[in-house]
């Protein structure tokens, strides 16, 4: 028996602090029973979240699995699509326990590296605003900024949803064929919904590619093929802990 928190968080439904929220406003019932703090269940329980049943496959903690996937573009993050579009988890692999959980999402037209674990707890500290994960980007432009651009864009753009910015921004060499485009690498360190074009576009120009190609301490590997995945190392999968604020850490605070 685990605590009731915990084995819906480690599902990957939402973060432990969100349901400790869920339990405190009494919208979580543990076999028809008003759920309290404290409490324990098993993923066999009949554990419902305003009615609605859970579908709990708790994460064990000393199999847990991290998969690197290079997702190519025209694939989306969702588990099913009602346009009927390829979803990445067409591809994968099965886990040995337990469901993946992907560890943010990347827009049907980026591709690149893609996380996907068994424990939903480290998902969601890894995608936590106050975990700060850096997230990194190679970028395709139409045109070529000039450095009042770059200063603004490291500084801050207002977009629709509050302030943002680069953390850092590089051009990478000219292959002499780019005719009007321009490469950079950019770096951030959340994970807003298109941030990444959004702040192009704010700055005046059209991106016509997007790759991730790192995730905190992991990158995508050389030799890793768009619609591929390979399990990751223990080393990466421990370096990933520690970028989330280690292994066992509590949800962050809202």
């Amino acid at each position: 028996m685990t605590r009731l928190q915990k084995l819906i968080a480690a599902s990957g439904l939402a973060s432990r602090r969100t349901v400790e929220d869920w339990i405190r406003a009494g919208r979580i019932t543990v076999a028809g029973r008003v759920a309290q703090l404290g409490d324990r269940a098993s993923a066999a329980d009949d554990v419902r979240l305003d009615g609605n049943k859970l579908e709990l496959e708790a994460a064990d903690l000393e199999a847990r699995e991290l998969l690197l996937y290079y997702k190519p573009t025209g694939e989306v993050t969702t588990r099913s699509d009602p346009e009927g579009r390829p979803t990445v988890f067409d591809r994968l692999p099965a886990p040995r326990g337990g469901r993946w959980i992907n560890v943010g999402r990347l827009d049907v037209n980026t591709a690149g590296l893609l996380l996907l674990t068994t424990d939903g707890g480290l998902a969601h500290r890894l995608m936590h605003p106050s975990t700060e994960v850096e997230r990194e980007y190679l970028v395709r432009l139409r045109g070529r900024p000039g450095p009042e651009v770059i200063r603004g864009l490291l500084a801050g753009m207002t977009l629709e949803d509050g302030l943002a910015r680069f953390d850092r921004i590089a051009e990478e060499p000219h292959d002499g064929e780019a005719g009007g485009h321009s490469t950079y690498r950019v770096v951030l360190h959340e994970g807003r919904n298109r941030e990444v074009r959004r702040l192009w576009s704010a700055a005046g120009f059209e991106v016509s590619r997007l790759l991730r190609i790192r995730y905190g301490p992991i990158s995508l590997p050389r030799d890793l093929r768009p619609g591929s995945a390979r399990a990751a190392a223990t080393a990466e999968l421990e370096a990933l802990e520690r970028a989330a604020g280690g292994p066992g850490a509590p949800a962050p605070s809202k």
